[in-house]
C-alpha cells in the first residue's frame, strides 16, 4: 500500500521569500490543515491497482503536490523533474523522501491517475474555507463561458484521411509483425503525395480528382483491417482499438465525400475534427472564429476566485446555461449570492424572473430583453455596478488563459482534459487564496 503521507516531515521547510515561495508556503499550509484530500487522491491513485513495494517510493501526498505545482507553475514535466531535483523551495514544497528524484515519465504516470473530479473537489474545499475565513464572498457573482481547445492541428479533410491512413497502417503492421503470414500492401507513401497534390493544386475539379484517389486508397487500408477484425478475438486490446479507429475513419471517409465530393454541407454534430482527439467540440461564439475544444462556464465571486466551473458537452447557447449554473452555487455552497452578472447571452427574460423566483435581489445583464432596469436589478446605480462588476471575470478568464494553461489543454483524452482544466483552476484558486490571505492578515 503507498504511504499517504511521507515518511518523516520535517518542521524546517526551506521556503524562499520571494513571492513564489510565499505563495507555496501558504498553499501547502492549507494542505496539512486539510489532509482528508489525501484520502480523495488516494482513491484515484489506487483504482488502477498499483503496487508500491519499493523502499522510498512516492507517497499520495507528494504525487498530489506535484501535480499541484507544475500547474501552478505551468512547468512540462521534463521541467517539473529538474526542478524537484534543483530547487530547495519546489523539494520542500514537494516533499518527496530524501534522495527521491522521480523521473519525468514516473511523474507524468502517476500525476495523470487524479481525476478531474478530485480536483474540483479539492476546489470546493479550498472555496468553502475561503468563503469561512471571508478571503471570499457570495454576496455578488459573475459568470461567463470561454473555450478550451484541444491538442490537435487544423482539421483539413486530407488531413484527417492522412491521419486515419497512419493509424490503420499501424495496426496491419502490428498484426503482420505477429504473423508473417498476413498479405498486407502499404499505402502510406501514396496517401501522402495526394495530400501534397491538394494542397498544391489549383481548380475544384483537379482538387476532386486527388481525393477520390486519397479516399480509395484510405478505403483499401480499411478493409484490410475489418478483414482482420473477425480473426484477432484472442488479442482485444488490438481488436479494441482497431474497431475505434475504425469507425472514425469511416465518418471521416464519409464527410470528406459529403463535404468535397457532393459539395454537401455537414452538420458540426456529424463532423468529426480529430482521429486522436475525438471527442473535441466545434465551438463557435458570436460569429467569430471556430475553435476545436471544450466550452466552460465559470462562476467567479467578488474577489476573482472561481467558485464554479462546467465543462460543457457540445456547444450550448450560453441563455440556457445561467440559471444551472445559479443552482449548483446553492449546491455547491448551501446558499445563492444576493446579486449576479452574466454575459450578454445569457439575457432572457425567462432566465431574469426565475432567477428572482430563486431568490437573487438583483439580476445585472447588458440586454435588457424588454426589461427595464427596476425590473433586473431595482435601480440605475445597482445596474451600473453590475454591469462594471462582470466586466472583471474577463481579467479572471484572461489570467487562466494566460498564466495557467487554459487556453489550450495539452493532456490528451476526455478524462485527461477534465483533470488539466480542474487542476488548473484549483492552481489559480490557490494563488489567488495566498494572495488574498496576505493581504487581509
Amino acid at each position: 500500500m503507498r504511504a499517504k503521507r511521507t515518511h518523516q516531515m520535517s518542521i524546517y521547510e526551506p521556503f524562499a521569500e520571494h513571492e513564489i515561495g510565499q505563495e507555496l508556503k501558504a498553499i501547502s499550509g492549507w494542505m496539512d490543515q486539510h489532509v482528508e484530500v489525501l484520502d480523495w487522491a488516494e482513491k484515484d491513485i489506487q483504482r488502477k491497482g498499483i503496487k508500491d513495494t519499493g523502499r522510498s517510493g512516492m507517497s499520495i501526498e507528494a504525487i498530489l503536490r506535484c501535480g499541484l505545482l507544475k500547474q501552478h507553475r505551468q512547468w512540462t514535466y521534463e521541467e517539473l523533474a529538474f526542478h524537484l531535483a534543483d530547487s530547495a523551495t519546489s523539494s520542500a514544497f514537494a516533499r518527496l523522501p530524501r534522495g527521491l528524484y522521480p523521473t519525468d515519465s514516473a511523474l507524468q504516470g502517476v500525476i495523470a491517475l487524479i481525476r478531474g473530479e478530485t480536483w474540483e473537489r479539492i476546489n470546493q474545499a479550498l472555496v468553502k474555507d475561503a468563503l469561512a475565513s471571508r478571503i471570499e464572498t457570495l454576496k455578488q457573482a459573475r459568470i461567463d463561458s470561454t473555450v478550451t481547445e484541444t491538442l490537435i492541428h487544423k482539421p483539413w479533410d486530407s488531413s484527417l484521411l492522412g491521419d486515419a491512413e497512419r493509424v490503420l497502417d499501424r495496426l496491419m503492421i502490428e498484426v503482420r509483425e505477429q504473423n508473417p503470414l498476413v498479405r498486407y500492401t502499404c499505402h502510406r507513401r501514396v496517401v501522402k503525395k495526394q495530400i501534397m497534390a491538394i494542397r498544391n493544386c489549383k481548380g475544384e475539379e483537379k482538387r476532386r480528382a486527388h481525393y477520390r484517389k486519397l479516399i480509395s486508397r484510405v478505403r483499401h487500408t480499411l478493409g484490410a483491417v475489418h478483414g482482420l477484425i473477425a480473426t484477432q478475438q484472442q488479442n482485444r486490446d488490438w481488436m479494441r482499438r482497431a474497431e475505434h479507429y475504425a469507425g472514425l475513419t469511416v465518418r471521416i471517409i464519409d464527410q470528406a465525400v459529403r463535404r468535397v465530393i457532393k459539395g454537401e454541407k455537414v452538420p458540426a454534430a456529424d463532423k468529426v475534427v480529430s482521429v486522436f482527439e475525438s471527442h473535441t467540440d466545434i465551438i463557435v461564439k458570436d460569429r467569430r472564429d471556430t475553435q476545436f475544444g471544450h466550452k466552460l462556464n465559470l462562476t467567479t465571486g467578488k474577489h476573482g476566485m472561481v467558485l464554479d466551473v462546467v465543462i460543457e458537452e457540445g456547444n450550448p447557447a450560453d441563455s440556457s446555461r445561467l440559471l444551472p449554473m445559479i443552482n449548483r452555487i446553492k449546491e455547491c455552497y448551501g446558499k445563492l449570492p444576493r446579486q449576479v452578472a452574466a454575459d450578454a447571452g445569457y439575457a432572457s427574460k425567462e432566465n431574469i424572473w426565475c432567477a428572482k423566483a430563486l431568490g437573487i435581489k438583483a439580476v445585472g445583464l447588458p440586454k435588457k430583453r424588454g426589461m427595464t432596469v427596476e425590473e433586473m436589478t431595482g435601480s440605475e446605480w445597482i445596474y451600473k455596478k453590475l454591469k462594471c462588476f462582470r466586466a472583471g471575470i474577463e481579467g479572471n478568464i484572461s489570467m487562466l488563459k494566460r498564466v495557467f494553461g487554459l487556453d489550450r489543454c495539452t493532456w490528451r483524452g476526455l478524462e485527461h482534459f477534465k483533470s488539466y482544466v480542474m487542476s488548473a483552476v484549483l492552481a489559480y484558486n490557490f494563488k489567488l487564496f495566498a494572495r488574498l490571505s496576505r493581504q487581509a492578515v
